[in-house]
């Protein structure tokens, strides 16, 4: 996607530098568009897990070239595979990455290993890319539906940040948005704030206004009330975990949004490109682990002011808070999945239909 009308991917490899990875810190935004460069697999694994890079898809293509470094450094690669998987817990896009890394390494043991990982990590961000391109050509339709049978603006609601800054580039909840922009279909876009990281505000608002995408940021609690009075034509979220029978996990928020999605006859639909499949689960609330963070990002908010980025203490110090970071949206409150191979229903038989070869895994 394009910033000030240069294209960015959010993590590349630095052309002057093979040896560096260049990332957008999303720390920073959106007060400043700040590019970090990162060396090692511990730098990696901070920006991982302190969120200067997020979103089930980068944080995959990071933990790829997180091992990529590796074997620059001339590392251990299965050590450095243990502590880039321990950063962030719930998006399964982590470990397949790191994963598909030490395969690609056994497959070729007699190759250069700074060739084979680099190889694999690129490819691992390419076809993230292409993925959620892929998601966009899909899902579009659904919003083309929507135009053709209404006056004015197609009223989507969409939760956290599954924006191209969550992916390498497109993203998965927004690619149908922005393909429908791009063909001039009339749209709108309620931006939850998303607490307490706010990726919402921070990221999505910023994405879509350097997309020219008309949006209006809302707190989280305000969804219900729109859906009741008929200002939300279609949600549509991301997921960092979705297991094989269409159970999703995704930001914390995101059940209670299909609930009151549910109650008023509102489309539900989730966008995930195959790498967020967990196939080897089929109750997500039962066996996906969630998250617990810092309970400071709750208790403090982050905000700026007088020309630099500051936190503000926003509860009584003395107070204990609980940082449940996602919950699990049941697949029977799913209208459906927007894949990079097309859209099915959420459960298992739908979804196997578009990944045949999933099926010789029975659990």
């Amino acid at each position: 996607m394009k910033v000030d009308g240069q294209h960015y991917r959010t993590i590349w490899i630095d052309p002057e530098d093979p040896q560096t990875v260049c990332l957008i810190d999303q720390r920073q935004l959106p007060f400043h568009f700040s590019i970090e460069k990162v060396h090692s697999v511990p730098q990696m694994a901070t920006a991982i897990r302190d969120m200067h890079v997020r979103g089930a898809g980068l944080i995959g293509a990071a933990a790829g070239y997180g091992i990529y470094l590796a074997a620059v450094s001339g590392s251990d690669l299965n050590q450095a595979a243990h502590v880039l998987i321990e950063t962030r817990p719930t998006a399964v896009n982590l470990s397949w990455a790191v994963g598909r890394q030490l395969d690609a390494v056994k497959l070729r043991e007699s190759a250069d290993l700074i060739q084979i990982t680099r190889e694999t990590a690129d490819i691992i961000a390419n076809e993230d890319a292409a993925h959620c391109c892929q998601i966009g050509k899909h899902g579009v339709a659904l919003i083309k539906a929507l135009a053709q049978v209404k006056k004015g603006p197609v009223n989507i609601l969409t939760h956290c940040n599954a924006g191209w800054l969550a992916f390498v580039d497109y993203g998965s909840a927004t690619a149908p948005i922005y393909a429908a922009h791009d063909l001039g279909i009339p749209l709108h876009v309620w931006v939850d704030e998303t607490r307490p990281r706010n990726q919402g505000a921070y990221l999505t608002a910023w994405e879509l206004r350097e997309h020219g995408v008309p949006h209006t940021l809302i707190c989280d609690n305000t969804g219900g009330h729109l859906m009741q009075h008929g200002m939300v034509d279609l949600v549509i979220t991301g997921t960092d975990r979705t297991s094989r029978s269409g159970d999703v996990a995704n930001k914390i928020g995101t059940y209670l949004k299909a609930l009151a999605a549910k109650d008023n006859n509102v489309p539900f639909y989730v966008a995930l490109p195959s790498s967020s499949f967990d196939w080897n689960i089929r109750n997500g609330l039962k066996e996906i682990p969630i998250e617990m963070r810092n309970e400071r990002e709750v208790k403090y908010i982050r905000g700026f002011s007088d020309g630099e980025i500051k936190e503000v203490l926003i509860a009584d110090g003395r107070s204990s808070a609980a940082n449940y970071a996602f919950d699990v949206t049941p697949a029977r409150l799913i209208t459906g999945l927007i894949t990079e191979r097309g859209i099915c229903q959420a459960n298992e038989e739908s979804i196997l239909q578009l990944y045949p070869e999933q099926r010789q895994n029975k659990l």
